[in-house]
C-alpha cells in the first residue's frame, strides 16, 4: 500500500477532505452545555465550590474574637500564597533631577528594591510646608507610561496641592521598567499587561507568585518614604486605580505601616470576577485553594481605615464590590470601627472620576490628619512625560549597567529550586514512585467516576475505512467529541491519538490515523477540552490571550487549583475507560498512546497516573518544562500543559523515567521556542531517565526525522 509521508501533501489532503466530510459532533448535539468556554467553565466550577465553603464559614462569624481568628488565618494564608520576601538590602537611592513647579517640587529618583532591581519613581512635595507631611504611595494602573500619564498626574498633583507628599513609582513592565525592549526602546509585547504576565507565567512555574515582586517593590517604597525627613512615618496612605488598585490592596494587606488605603476600580469578589471579566494579569492571581477572597485583603487590615473606590459600570463587577463591602462592614463593626470602612462609587465606566478623586482626598484628609477642602484643584498643569524620566534614556535596562528583570530574578530563584530538586532525585529512593502523587497534588486532578454516558453519533466511510462519531461525557458539564477509525482488518490493538491541531485534521485523508487504521489498528481521536470543537470562543479578558493562547484560563486554574492539565488527565482516564468498554476485550489487546505537539506532556502525565497504556509515541514533544522558564521568549502554548510550581517538583524527563520499562518513542523533541532540541542537550537533560532504562531499547529517541509517519509505523511493528 502506497503511503503519503510528505506533511505538505498530507495537510493539503486533510483540508480538502475536511471540506467534504463532516467530522464535527457539536453541530448535531446542540444541547450539551454552553460550549463557548467549556474549559474555563469547568475550572470555575471548582473555584465556586471553594468560595461557597468560604462564605458559609465567614457568615457564621459574629464576634470580635471570631473575626480576629479569621484575620489571623487569612494573614497566614496570604503569606503562604505570596511566599517569603527577601531580606531588606540597601535601597541605594539616587535622585537624578529636580523639577520646580508652582506650588510643588518633583524629585526624580530610583532605588533598588532588590540588589540590581531598580524601581524608578518621582517624589512630589508641596512647596512651603513646614513640619512633617502625611505621605501617599501612588500605584499606577496599566498605562504604559505609568504615573506619567495625564490621568494619574492629575490625581497626584491634586493630592500634593492638598498638602500631601506623594511617591509615585513604576510597576514592573511599565514606565521606565519595560523588560522586553525592541531596538527603539519600546516594549515588544502588546498589550502592556503582557509585560506582567509573560514573565509571571515563568515565576508561577518556578513556584513563586509574581505578586511577591510587586508587593516587595511597594514595601521598599514605603521604606524610602519614611527615610525622608519631610515625611511623617505615622501618616502613610496608599492609593491606585485599576492595576494600581490591585497593588494598593495587596501592599496594604501586607504592610503594617500603611495607615489608610484607598484601592480604586479593582475590588470585587472573586466569584463575580470569574463570572464576568475573568481573571487578569499574573500579579492579580491569588489562590482560592484555602478559601481566600478579595474580601480578605480588606478584612486583614481591620480596623485600619479603608476606602473602596468603584464605578458602577466598571468591568470589575460593582455587585462584587458591594458584596465585599458588606462583608467587610461586618468585620469592622465587630472591631468597633464601622466608620473606618467606606465605599465611594460613581456612575461611570472604568475611570478616575472627579467625584471619586474628591472622595479619596477627603478620606486621606480625615484619616491622615490633614484637614482641608476636598474639592479638586482647578489649576492642575501636568508635566511632559519625558520631563519625569529618572533615567537618561527613559528605560532602566538601557540606562543602568546592571538591571535585573523578573526574568533574570526568576532565573536565579529557579537555579536554587533546581539544585534542591536534583538533590531529591539523588537522595530519595522513592523519587520516581512519588511523581504521580506530586502531579495529582500540583494539578488538582480528581479521579473521574466511571460512566457509560456516551452517544453514538453516526458513521461515515472513506474508502475501506470506517469513521464512527461519539460523544463521551466529560468530567464537567460537556461531552468530548470522539472519532474512531477502523477497518475489517482488526489486529486487536487500539491507539488513543491526541493531536493539538484537533481531531478533524488528525483524522484527515492520508493522515497517520488513517494509515494506522488501514493496518488494522482501531484509532480513537478525541478533541480534548481546549482543542478542536472544544476550543471555545474568546469570552474572558482577551488581554491575557498571549499569541492566541488563553493563558487567562491557566491563571484561573491556579486560582481554582484545577490546572488545564488536570482536566486533560481526567478526560484521558474517561477515554481509556471508553476504549476498554467499546474497543478492547477484557485482558486482551495493546493500548498505545500517541500524542502530537503540546499534548505530549498531557499524555505523559496520564500514563504515569493511570498506568493504562502499554506504550507511548510522542511526536514533537516539549522536552523539558525547564525550557519554558529558561527561554525568555518561550511560546505560551506549552504553558497550558504545565502545572504551576512544577519546576521544584519534577520535570518531563522524570515522567519518562517513572514509566520505565514501558516502551516510549520520542520523535523530534523540541524546546519552548518551538525549535528542535540539540541532541547533546537532550542527552544531558535525560541522563537520569536513560539510567532508569539502562541498556533497554524500550526508550527510543530520534532527531530530525523527516518521515515521521514511516518511523512511527516501523517502531509500532
Amino acid at each position: 500500500m502506497k503511503r503519503i509521508f510528505s506533511f505538505i501533501v498530507l495537510l493539503s489532503a486533510c483540508f480538502a477532505v475536511y471540506a467534504q466530510e463532516d467530522l464535527s459532533l457539536n453541530s448535531f448535539w446542540k444541547f450539551n452545555g454552553d460550549l463557548s468556554s467549556p474549559l474555563y467553565d469547568y475550572i470555575c466550577s471548582h473555584a465556586f465550590t471553594r468560595l461557597t465553603a468560604r462564605w458559609s464559614y465567614v457568615d457564621g462569624l459574629k464576634t470580635k474574637d471570631g473575626w480576629m481568628n479569621r484575620q489571623a488565618e487569612a494573614k497566614k494564608v496570604m503569606a503562604e500564597i505570596i511566599g517569603e520576601f527577601p531580606e531588606k538590602t540597601p535601597l541605594n537611592p539616587v535622585i537624578t533631577g529636580t523639577i520646580k513647579k508652582d506650588g510643588f517640587v518633583v524629585e526624580k529618583l530610583y532605588f533598588e528594591s532588590r540588589p540590581g532591581f531598580y524601581v524608578t519613581a518621582a517624589l512630589f512635595l508641596p512647596s512651603g510646608k513646614k513640619g512633617k507631611l502625611p505621605a501617599i504611595l501612588f500605584c499606577s494602573g496599566h498605562y504604559i507610561n505609568a504615573f506619567r500619564s495625564e490621568t494619574y498626574q492629575r490625581n497626584i498633583i491634586n493630592l500634593v496641592k492638598k498638602g500631601f507628599a506623594v511617591l509615585a513609582f513604576d510597576p514592573v513592565g511599565q514606565g521606565e521598567r519595560i523588560q522586553y525592549l525592541d531596538v527603539n526602546g519600546k516594549s515588544i509585547l502588546s498589550p502592556i499587561s503582557h509585560e506582567h504576565s509573560y514573565p509571571g507565567v515563568q515565576s508561577f512555574l518556578s513556584g513563586r507568585t509574581p505578586a511577591n515582586y510587586f508587593i516587595w517593590d511597594g514595601i521598599r517604597a514605603v521604606d524610602y518614604l519614611i527615610s525622608r525627613k519631610e515625611v511623617d512615618a505615622a501618616r502613610i496612605g496608599i492609593t491606585g486605580q485599576s492595576g494600581g488598585g490591585t497593588q494598593t490592596a495587596l501592599i496594604a494587606a501586607m504592610e503594617e505601616r500603611i495607615v489608610a488605603a484607598a484601592p480604586e476600580c479593582y475590588i470585587t469578589s472573586f466569584d463575580k470576577l470569574l463570572r464576568s471579566l475573568g481573571v487578569g494579569d499574573a500579579e492579580q492571581i491569588l489562590s482560592l485553594k484555602k478559601g481566600f477572597d478579595q474580601s480578605d485583603l480588606i478584612e486583614i487590615r481591620a480596623p485600619k481605615p479603608t476606602l473602596i473606590v468603584a464605578t458602577t459600570q466598571d468591568f470589575f463587577s460593582i455587585q462584587g464590590t458591594h458584596d465585599v463591602f458588606r462583608e467587610a462592614q461586618k468585620a469592622y463593626t465587630a472591631f468597633g470601627k464601622p466608620e473606618n470602612i467606606i465605599l465611594a462609587e460613581d456612575d461611570a465606566e472604568h475611570s478616575c472620576t472627579t467625584k471619586n478623586r474628591e472622595a479619596i482626598v477627603a478620606f486621606f484628609q480625615k484619616f491622615l490628619n490633614q484637614p482641608g477642602d476636598p474639592k479638586e484643584a482647578e489649576d492642575i498643569e501636568v508635566l511632559d512625560e519625558k520631563e519625569l524620566w529618572a533615567t537618561p534614556t527613559g528605560q532602566v535596562i538601557t540606562s543602568l549597567n546592571v538591571a535585573e528583570t523578573l526574568f533574570s530574578l526568576n532565573g536565579k530563584y529557579t537555579d536554587v529550586v533546581l539544585q534542591k530538586l536534583q538533590s531529591e532525585r539523588q537522595d530519595n529512593p522513592d523519587f520516581y514512585k512519588d511523581i504521580s502523587k506530586k502531579a495529582m497534588a500540583l494539578t488538582g486532578y480528581n479521579e473521574p467516576a466511571l460512566s457509560n454516558d456516551y452517544l453514538f453519533s453516526g458513521r461515515l466511510w472513506r474508502d475501506n475505512c470506517s469513521i464512527e462519531k461519539y460523544m463521551v461525557k466529560g468530567p464537567g458539564n460537556y461531552y468530548i467529541p470522539v472519532l474512531r477509525l477502523s477497518t475489517e482488518k482488526n489486529n486487536g490493538k487500539c491507539i488513543l491519538l491526541l493531536d493539538d491541531q484537533g481531531k478533524a485534521l488528525a483524522a484527515g485523508k492520508g493522515s497517520l490515523s488513517e494509515q494506522l487504521a488501514l493496518e488494522g489498528y482501531q484509532v480513537i481521536i478525541p478533541d480534548l477540552n481546549g482543542y478542536g470543537e472544544l476550543i471555545g470562543a474568546p469570552k474572558y479578558y482577551g488581554d491575557v490571550n498571549m499569541q492566541g493562547v488563553p493563558v487567562n484560563i491557566w491563571f484561573a486554574g491556579i486560582m481554582a487549583h484545577k490546572n488545564p492539565l488536570a482536566v486533560s488527565m481526567e478526560e484521558i482516564k474517561i477515554l481509556v475507560d471508553f476504549i476498554k468498554r467499546t474497543s478492547l476485550s477484557p485482558g486482551e489487546g495493546i493500548l498505545t498512546g500517541i500524542a502530537c505537539g503540546t499534548l505530549s506532556s498531557d499524555l505523559l502525565h496520564a500514563a504515569v497516573i493511570h498506568k493504562a497504556f502499554d506504550q507511548l509515541v510522542l511526536i514533537h514533544p516539549l522536552f523539558s518544562y525547564q525550557s519554558i522558564v529558561q527561554e525568555k521568549n518561550y511560546h505560551p502554548k506549552y504553558v497550558m500543559s504545565a502545572p504551576a510550581g512544577v519546576i521544584g517538583q519534577y520535570d518531563l524527563p522524570d515522567l519518562v523515567a517513572a514509566l520505565s520499562p514501558m516502551k516510549i518513542c520520542m520523535v523530534n523533541p523540541i524546546n519552548a521556542l518551538d525549535q528542535p532540541v540539540d541532541d547533546n542537550l537532550f542527552d544531558q537533560t535525560y541522563r537520569e531517565a536513560k539510567q532508569q532504562y539502562g541498556d533497554s531499547r524500550n526508550f527510543s529517541i530520534v532527531f530530525n526525522e523527516k518521515d515521521i509517519f514511516l518511523h512511527v509505523f516501523q517502531w509500532l511493528k
